[in-house]
């Protein structure tokens, strides 16, 4: 029978298992992080002692993100995604969030639209090796000393979501990659992080405007050149996916974002990269 507990961080190598199974690239900083930002957040199922699927939930003010939803491939289509669905969204609706978000796989999306989920919007993931380049575009390091909240705080205009506690960390654990451009009054217009992935580099968050955001990406690409890297790009920014078709990245999969309650309105116009589908 299967039994769902509060996942732990001595679960993270059976959720990693998981993940390899799915080909997907996150690393075990990505579970740290997850469920040091909410170590109520995350469920494990068990069958027979032996961990068999997985889900996290961050939840941001009114809003929620749900990610790492994993079922071993042997024992998908038996209810076990359903039962850990249904944890998160009993505890979702315990701490009175009204908005709750996924980026959906195309074979998850029968099940979360089951659920009540609907379609927002569709990213593609592009992925290939950088070529090297010649770009001018060379940005400096930011002294993010002091300044985290004008990084919170255009975040925070773009993604309509309370984030605060996850820039924060991503600063922190990837400072080398955080480059910011300034507007004309020393502001911030725009900024964007890396991270290593456990198959290619993740670019992004890249939160710009449309002033701005070319360069953040033509920096980034001139820093990661000879490297395997993936962003995931919104569809409706042809800017952004025209730009990294030139570096002969490819798209190579479809994320499917989908709310349930209250639509977040996020602006896409200024969402060159996301920050990855277990963040949003």
């Amino acid at each position: 029978m299967i039994q769902i507990r509060t996942m732990l961080r001595s679960d993270i190598d059976d959720g990693m298992r998981l993940k390899e199974q799915a080909g997907w690239n996150q690393v075990a900083a990505d579970w740290r992080r997850l469920l040091d930002l909410q170590p109520d957040g995350g469920w494990v199922a068990e069958l027979h002692g032996q961990v068999v699927g997985t889900v996290t939930t961050s939840r941001f003010g009114r809003v929620a993100w749900i990610a790492m939803m994993l079922v071993d491939v042997n024992l998908r289509s038996r209810g076990i995604g359903r039962a850990l669905m249904t944890r998160a969204l009993e505890h979702l609706e315990e701490h009175a969030v009204e908005s709750v978000r996924l980026d959906a796989t195309p074979q998850g999306r029968p099940l979360y639209e089951s659920l009540g989920f609907v379609p927002e919007t569709i990213f593609h993931r592009y992925s290939g090796v950088l070529p090297a380049t010649d770009s001018a575009v060379e940005l400096p390091t930011w002294p993010s000393e002091g300044r985290i909240d004008e990084l919170i705080a255009l975040d925070r205009a773009v993604t309509k979501t309370e984030r605060g506690a996850l820039i924060s960390r991503l600063v922190t654990e990837h400072a080398e990659s955080l480059r910011v451009a300034e507007d004309d009054r020393g502001g911030v217009a725009g900024f964007l992080l890396a991270r290593p992935g456990a198959h290619a580099r993740q670019i992004g968050p890249c939160l710009a405007s449309a002033t701005v955001g070319g360069r953040l990406l033509a920096d980034a690409a001139r820093r990661y050149a000879g490297e395997a890297v993936c962003l995931d790009i919104p569809t409706a920014h042809e800017e952004a996916r025209a730009l990294v078709r030139t570096w002969a990245l490819s798209p190579t999969r479809e994320l499917l974002r989908m709310g349930r309650g209250p639509c977040v309105a996020e602006d896409l116009s200024r969402l060159w990269a996301s920050a990855g589908p277990e963040k949003g």
